[in-house]
């Protein structure tokens, strides 16, 4: 492991000084890569993590398009001159150096480009822990990269445990910390590289409203939100993990929500026909059975069931709580909506900022002024209005309260890892 720090310190002494633009050649080349082998590669995160082939490959697609838009991005990392009685006064964005990118299993490659791209092309160098499971991926990432034309070292995949993360961050070499994760694991990080005064990026888990209100789209709202919560499994920060419905189109809503849950049904994985299958892991499966029994315990009401149908494989699932019901407090990472009740605006409001979470929220109204209320008021990175929630290279991605900080995507994302340097000259 050590070795490998030092190749990639190594790497980054004269990484740094390649040219911006050089570094976008080889982000598209890369780019071209993913998406000649999509298939193969959607294979690779279809085997280890059971996600339907077809989101797999175009997990892979969605990273090309991402590195296409940095690959052709403004160079927002130029000296920026300011005006002041000085003859030269400049502020200039400094790499910082080797970054160590700790990343999960449920966007085996979307979320290691997701760090890696923006990291790299800002001059610094990176290290992977991926996921245990996802350990191929993150060779098929280093080598793609490599074939690419990236120096060695410039990006390496540590098949490391959680155990030597900690010495990993306490190395002198590395100088900062990207994770995507839970919370646990996101504190635990933070308050490593704290210690150390190292920068962390914190991407952290959600617990995502999907507000309907009375003048919505009803049958355009219920067919989003079942894709909205029930992709990938249900296994995906940015899910719409309940549902917040005015009272006066509760039922109705509700009853086009269940027939739309019902088209899911898990399916063979490796057909590209699947648009619903097993989560990744039977340990993950038993920890939403068991906080489905905890939300019934303190008073859920049933309205899908979830019924386990094999270790990893379940039907969807929908249960109506009240507030005080200790599961909304939670994040449930898997295939099971929560749907609640809301007399009117400022309820449904409270209801969606009522929780430790604070990533990503939607809401549906055909009036643009009650939209703009919640826009305002919503506590969350993003807000969505008559969409579900995804992400796009073009804006900025993140989160606050408990789920992180800092932005991912976009040009912000260059400036992440790097030291505003203060130039002056009198």
């Amino acid at each position: 492991m050590q070795e490998k720090l030092n190749k990639a310190q190594t790497a980054f002494n004269q990484w740094r000084f390649l040219a911006f633009e050089d570094k976008q050649k080889l982000i598209a080349r890369a780019s071209e890569i993913l998406k000649n082998r999509a298939e193969d590669l959607g294979k690779i995160i279809t085997k280890e993590m059971n996600k339907p082939i077809s989101q797999a490959i175009a997990e892979v697609q969605k990273c090309a398009l991402m590195m296409d838009y940095y690959a052709i991005a403004e160079n927002s990392l130029k000296p920026e001159k300011i005006a002041s009685e000085y003859s030269l006064s400049e502020v200039h964005f400094v790499p910082k150096g080797v970054i160590l990118g700790v990343m999960p299993w449920n966007f085996p490659f979307w979320q290691v480009l997701r760090f890696a791209t923006p990291t790299l092309l800002s001059g610094n160098t990176a290290v992977l822990k991926h996921a245990s499971i996802c350990f191929e991926s993150g060779r098929a990432i280093e080598n793609i990269l490599l074939e690419a034309g990236f120096p060695e070292g410039v990006f390496q995949n540590l098949e490391i445990g959680h155990n030597e993360v900690r010495q990993i961050l306490e190395s002198p070499i590395i100088k900062g910390v990207s994770l995507t994760g839970s919370e646990k694991a996101g504190a635990e990080v933070a308050a490593l590289a704290g210690r150390n005064i190292k920068k962390s990026l914190l991407e952290l888990g959600g617990s995502d409203a999907f507000i309907i209100l009375d003048d919505a789209d009803l049958n355009k709202a219920s067919q989003t939100g079942a894709w909205a919560r029930l992709q990938n499994c249900g296994q995906t920060c940015v899910a719409a993990k309940r549902f917040i419905i005015q009272e006066n189109v509760y039922a109705g809503f509700l009853d086009l929500l269940v027939s739309e849950f019902k088209k899911y049904q898990p399916g063979n994985p490796l057909n590209k026909d699947t648009l619903f299958s097993g989560m990744a892991r039977a340990d993950l499966a038993d920890e939403l059975e068991n906080q489905y029994k905890k939300a019934l315990e303190h008073g859920a009401e049933v309205i899908l069931p979830l019924e386990r149908i094999s270790d990893t494989a379940f039907k969807p699932s929908l249960i109506a709580v009240e507030r005080a019901n200790p599961i909304l407090q939670e994040e449930l990472f898997g295939p099971v909506g929560i749907v609640l009740r809301a007399k009117d605006d400022n309820e449904a409001l409270d209801l969606a900022n009522d929780i430790p979470y604070g990533l990503s929220n939607s809401v549906w109204t055909a009036n643009l002024e009650r939209a703009d209320f919640y826009i305002k008021n919503l506590e969350s990175g993003t807000v969505n209005i008559n969409r579900m929630t995804s992400s796009d290279p073009r804006f900025p991605f993140g989160g606050t309260k408990l789920s992180g900080y800092g932005t991912e995507l976009s040009l912000l994302a260059l400036k992440e890892f790097v030291t505003a340097k203060t130039v002056i000259i009198q």
